[in-house]
């Protein structure tokens, strides 16, 4: 029997932890012979609900689940950590601003960084999916200072997904036949997936698709698809953000298909001309779990502006959240 892999999530009695959780102990994640630690992390006014949700894991009796932790100290959850998704987040309310919003996180995720730094495995890989993703992110692997930066990042596999889908579906084929998506910057309305360098059917995308539609609603239905599942479902997206976790996590551990490559937003290193340090949705490559940004890509005007519009917004909440940065 394989040594259990600790696996660490908070916000976990929430929609998106509720699709996550079962997928994980099924081997969705690590294949269906590594089993698996729950350490699953909720504030103390819902850690109740939690005891219903270890009852359903514990009920579909399969093999993979060694046990469940269920607390709500960081410390304790994040302990011994291989792998860590961290999706409860504060979630805007009506009338809230921006920097409301980023502040009340800011204390949130400062506080599971700290957890993290002190208490997680020294090679663990966490994933942030509470939004705002890759401020969070940021925050989090600021106050994590014993950790590599790399070891943080946001997902925007969801959009990433999403764009792919579109692609597929306005094409003709497969989501499996279209390779080279990126989406870069933010998880947000300012996110830019490009088809520039896109592959459908081993052919370039942009020579099989319409540039109206590409400039003017392919990018602005990836960009809003979050919203538009609001108005049509009653409540955001859960199954397919829970999904898009998996996928972030299983390339990360898993590595990418040779040629192809799948969008993280991950610690800048300069790349492309985006600030140093900021979490930045870039276009990646992984292999043996280590990341590398596609490098040498040709970036046209329409591209360059759409990429630093994103790259300005992330910087802007940076500085509203700089002094809570450790």
């Amino acid at each position: 029997m394989k040594t259990p892999i600790h696996i660490a999530v908070t916000g976990a009695a929430g929609q998106i932890s509720y699709s996550l959780l079962f997928r994980l102990i099924a081997g969705d994640l690590l294949g269906p012979e590594q089993p698996i630690v729950l350490r699953l992390l909720e504030v103390p006014e819902a850690v109740s609900a939690l005891d219903g949700l270890a009852m359903e894991l514990d009920d579909c009796a399969l093999p993979l689940l060694d046990r469940v932790v269920l607390s709500s100290d960081p410390e304790e959850a994040f302990a011994g950590a291989d792998l860590a998704f961290l999706v409860g987040a504060q979630p805007r309310g009506a009338g809230m601003e921006r920097k409301d919003l980023l502040q009340i996180n800011a204390g949130i995720f400062s506080t599971q960084g700290r957890a993290i730094n002190a208490a997680a495995r020294r090679n663990v890989k966490v994933l942030v999916v509470g939004n705002p993703a890759n401020t969070n992110a940021l925050i989090a692997q600021a106050n994590a200072p014993d950790l590599n930066p790399r070891q943080f990042s946001a997902m925007t596999r969801l959009d990433h997904n999403r764009a792919v889908n579109l692609l597929a579906k306005r094409c003709g084929v497969h989501p499996q036949d279209v390779r080279k998506v990126t989406v870069w910057g933010n998880h947000s309305t300012t996110q830019y997936p490009d088809l520039h360098h896109a592959l459908v059917d081993g052919k370039p995308a942009l020579e099989q698709v319409e540039r109206t539609w590409y400039e003017q609603e392919f990018i602005g239905a990836v960009q809003n698809r979050g919203a538009v599942v609001i108005k049509a479902r009653g409540k955001s997206s859960a199954a397919s953000a829970a999904n898009a976790a998996l996928d972030h996590m299983r390339s990360w551990v898993h590595g990418t298909p040779e040629g192809d490559w799948t969008s993280m937003g991950i610690f800048g290193d300069g790349s492309y001309g985006i600030d140093l340090g900021l979490i930045y949705s870039y276009p990646v490559e992984i292999r043996d779990g280590e990341y590398r940004i596609v490098q040498g890509l040709e970036i046209d005007p329409f591209s360059r502006a759409m990429m630093d519009a994103s790259a300005a917004e992330l910087a802007s909440e940076r500085d509203m959240i700089r002094h809570l940065l450790a």
